[in-house]
């Protein structure tokens, strides 16, 4: 396991173009990024993006999903249609840099009470996966509890129909929904591809890695527990710190905990 830095923790600090360097000042030994608006989307973007992340590797990309992925499961075909053309611009943006996971929301439970058919969403991510396998990007679906995948049950029982995804464990998105993080990563096991990191306090509230009170050695033994070799992706908000060296010791605290548990 390494440790990395989602570009979404410099949001409004930084523009995303200049997150590297600070990336790699703070000690990240890869990274996600986090393509937050259409212009970001374009292939002309992705070009500056390869010109300023220099060697740092590019592990995975994500969206602002509310953009477009709903409607990847509208079942208007022109629609449809429209939101897999923005979907293929981040897939080729991910491929320039040489990204190898997609972190995807996908629906939006915006409704109380939403029903979501495992089968049928199942069904439609493998189609979506199959996309992403023409970019060399597994597409996986990470628990959010606004989203489609907020239950553990729930991605139980759509993983069988979707064989070609992968999953994102976020145990501050855990806690949201109301699960413990463990229960994800029982039904996620050997599909699990990427882990975003944050801490909270003993009332719940974010806090950066290692100034909460988050099982971070019960996680990581865990993790090897079953195999993840992905990375351990740090990804705060920008409320959550007032300096960079903040996340350069949120960034060494999590080093040293892998060193010491492998």
């Amino acid at each position: 396991m390494i440790v990395g830095i989602s570009t979404a923790t410099f949001f409004l600090k930084e523009l995303t173009e200049d997150t590297f360097s600070v990336i790699q000042r703070c000690g990240g030994q890869t990274c996600e990024v986090f393509l937050t608006t259409y212009s970001e989307y374009e292939p002309e973007f992705a070009s500056l993006l390869l010109q300023r992340k220099g060697d740092l590797d590019v592990y995975s990309v994500h969206s602002l999903n509310t953009q477009f992925e709903p409607q990847l499961f509208n079942p208007a075909p022109r629609t449809r249609s429209d939101a897999e053309g923005v979907f293929r611009k981040v897939l080729a943006a991910g491929k320039t840099l040489g990204a190898r996971v997609y972190t995807f929301h996908g629906l939006s439970r915006l409704k109380k009470g939403a029903y979501f058919d495992p089968a049928e969403v199942g069904k439609r991510m493998s189609a979506l996966g199959d996309i992403a396998g023409e970019y060399g990007i597994t597409l996986c679906l990470e628990n959010v509890h606004w989203a489609v995948f907020n239950t553990p049950a729930f991605y139980a029982d759509m993983k069988k129909h979707a064989p070609n995804c992968g999953c994102v464990l976020d145990i501050k998105q855990a806690r949201q929904s109301g699960y413990d993080w463990k229960e994800y990563l029982d039904v996620m096991q050997n599909t699990l591809k990427n882990v975003h990191i944050s801490d909270a306090d003993s009332y719940g509230n974010i806090a950066m890695a290692g100034k909460g009170v988050f099982p971070f050695e019960e996680l990581i033994t865990r993790l090897n527990g079953i195999g993840y070799d992905g990375p351990l992706m740090l990804e705060q908000y920008a409320k959550n710190y007032d300096d960079y060296r903040e996340v350069a010791q949120s960034v060494e605290y999590l080093k040293n905990l892998v060193g010491g548990l492998k």
